[in-house]
This record gives structure tokens, sequence and C-alpha cells, in this order.
């Protein structure tokens, strides 16, 4: 039976709406897991260097969450699908728009974040080999995204809606990351390449994403910067998208952790020692820059809130973001055995959850009450600041 008029008018224009910034519900989702898999059951210490494994009772609750982002991901990918079918003029247009094209990263972070959690918690829910092919097959799919959203989405916006640096914002992180986190998923696997000249290759190509992903950080980062000390606090809507500048950082410091890891199979000793080292400093200071920002971001929150800071998907970055910071300090405190990576692994982490559930009850609603708006707003006046 087809559906009436008026069923189909409720449908569709919702489908319309359906940007590409709800991957980042599947991005916290997934976070939530492989974040809490990589956590030590107790607080690091010299005389226990390593972290070690998660409880039984946490890790049911982490596979169960990561089943969670693959069915998110996977019904997202077939509503993502319709939008493109029935409302192709607005897909096409909100590749050039300046305030959802950036977003066209989330998809590539979305399969790559779930392949992550498939080699952490996945092989308890579909099998250690059904969790290996999984990741393989989504390195595949986000990495090839991530790198055409990485080189397409810049191109697009400097050659057809001319952007200049004084309208930078943290949104524009999200495409330029996405190869960092393949990186990671990539370091994850190298040690199932053949062994020789094909695994050094791997390791040495996850170290070129994880290069050319940190390179177009450190060109927007300082524009992102600038724009908030000439133009003040953002409006208030956009708040939430200032902890999107903690991704870099936490997911550089877990992919070069991860990379290390993964040297000894790949490289010769005294190669991997070298690299081992550079993942200690490079992560050190990586997570200071992290906490520098972390501090002033919070408060602007904070500020923000007690001004009626309203409901809407920038909330997710509140959950990814961290995410990235409690792997990478779970990783730091690893390899060298300090506590307080550790510790500081552990707060973020309760952050993190909190921060999952309320946007996750939130976004819900939103849906459930249909007044929750699927594109992310327009970006704002060059002068706009919060009041």
């Amino acid at each position: 039976m087809r559906p009436g008029p008026a069923r189909h008018a409720t449908r569709a224009p919702l489908l319309r709406r359906l940007g590409p910034n709800w991957y980042s519900a599947v991005m916290g989702t997934a976070s939530v897991a492989v974040a809490g898999a990589s956590l030590p059951v107790a607080p690091v210490t010299a005389a226990a260097p390593v972290a070690l494994p998660a409880a039984a009772g946490l890790r049911v609750v982490l596979e169960a969450v990561w089943a969670l982002s693959a069915l998110a991901l996977a019904a997202l990918l077939a509503a993502r699908a319709a939008h493109w079918l029935r409302h192709r003029d607005q897909a096409r247009a909100d590749l050039l728009d300046p305030a959802v094209a950036p977003f066209q990263g989330c998809m590539a972070m979305a399969f790559l974040a779930v392949g992550i959690g498939s080699l952490s918690v996945g092989g308890g829910v579909i099998g250690e080999q059904a969790a290996v092919v999984t990741a393989w097959a989504l390195l595949a799919a986000g990495t090839t995204a991530g790198l055409t959203a990485a080189v397409a989405v810049p191109y697009l916006l400097l050659t057809r809606r001319r952007v200049t640096p004084g309208q930078a914002s943290p949104v524009w992180l999200l495409p330029v990351v996405a190869p960092m986190v393949a990186a990671t998923l990539g370091a994850m696997l190298v040690d199932r390449v053949p062994a020789g000249g094909w695994r050094g290759a791997a390791l040495l190509g996850c170290y070129g994403l994880f290069a050319l992903s940190l390179l177009a950080v450190l060109v927007i980062l300082p524009l992102v910067t600038a724009r908030l000390l000439r133009e003040g606090p953002p409006p208030l809507a956009l708040t939430p998208a200032l902890f999107l500048v903690l991704g870099p950082l936490g997911q550089s410091t877990t992919a070069v952790h991860r990379l290390a890891d993964a040297a000894p199979a790949a490289v010769g000793e005294a190669d991997a020692a070298a690299l081992g080292s550079f993942a200690t400093a490079y992560g050190t200071a990586a997570l200071g820059l992290a906490l520098l920002w972390l501090v002033p971001a919070a408060a602007l929150v904070v500020r923000a809130a007690r001004r009626g800071m309203p409901f809407a998907m920038t909330w997710w970055a509140f959950t990814f973001p961290v995410g990235t910071c409690v792997t990478g300090a779970a990783a730091l405190s690893a390899r060298t055995g300090a506590a307080a990576p550790a510790w500081a692994a552990a707060g973020l982490y309760a952050f993190l959850v909190a921060a999952w559930a309320a946007a996750g009850t939130l976004t819900l609603r939103g849906l459930a009450g249909g007044a929750l708006p699927a594109a992310p707003s327009g970006p704002p006046p060059a002068t706009g600041r919060t009041r």
C-alpha cells in the first residue's frame, strides 16, 4: 500500500534536512566504546606501567555500545543514501555551504571510529575473524572518504565560496582530521600485513596519512585561534564546537602511539625505539596543548550555558574529541608508566560518558518531537559575538 500524502509530507522534510553532521552521533557513540577499552581498570603506577584489560562487566557494556554505533552507522548510511536520491539538489547545495561542507569529513571518521571499535571490543560481539574483516573494510572505506573530503572540501570552499581566513571555524578541522584517524586504524592492522617490505610500506603509509593530516591541522589551528581572539566568543549554539580543537590533538597522540606500537614488527629495533621516543615526546606536548585549550573552552561553554545555550547537534562535539584525548592519555600512560595521564584519562572518560548520555538523550527527544534541525546552523557574521 502506498503511503498517503499526509504521511509522505511528514517524512520528506526531515529527510531533506538530514545533513552529514549526523555522523557525529556515530562517532561519539563509538568513541565511548573505544576510549573505555583503552582505560586500565586502575590508575597506572610505576609498579604496573602497562594498562590492564577492561573488567569483564565493563567490556560487555562497551561491546553493547560499539554494537549500537555500528547499527547507527548502517541506519544513517541508508538514510543519507535516500537523502541523495530524493533531495539531490539539497545534497549538492550542502557541498558548497561553508557551514555544512566541513561535516562531510564526519562520514569517514564514523567509518573509522566503528572500525577501531571493531578491533578493540567488536570481537566479543561478532567474533575475532569477522571483527578483523570489518576493520579492513571500514579502513578502506574511511581512508578513501577521508582523503576525498580532506582535498575536495577545502578546494570547493576556496574556489566556489571564496572563504577567507577571517571566517575560520573549528569545524574546518573535521575533514582534515579524518586521515589521522585512518592512520590510527591502519596502525592497529599493520601486524596483519605480510612481514617484510609490505609491512614496512604499510607502516610508512600510515605515517604519511598522519603527516598529511597534521600539516593541515597546523595551518587551520592558528586561523581558528586568531579569529577567536579577534572576534570573541562564538554565538551560543556554536560554542560547543570549540571542543573540536581537542580532536586533532588527542587523535594525533593516539596515532603516534599506535604507530610506535606497530613499529617493532615492521622496522628494525633502532628505528622502533626512535619512533617510541618520538611518540612520548609528541604525545606529552600535544596533550599539554589540549589541556591548555580545554580550560578556556570549558569556561566559554559554562558562560554560554548560563546565557541560555540551546541544544543542537553541536553538542556532540563534547564527545568524540574528548574521546581522542582519553585514548591519547591512556596510551601515553601505558608507554611511560606515569600515573598523571591515567588519572586524566579516567576523568575525561567520566565527562565523555556524561556528555554522550546528555547529547544522546536530547537528540532522541528532538527527533521524537520533530523539533531538532538536522542541518548545521549557518556561519555567524564576521563580527558576531556572544552577548
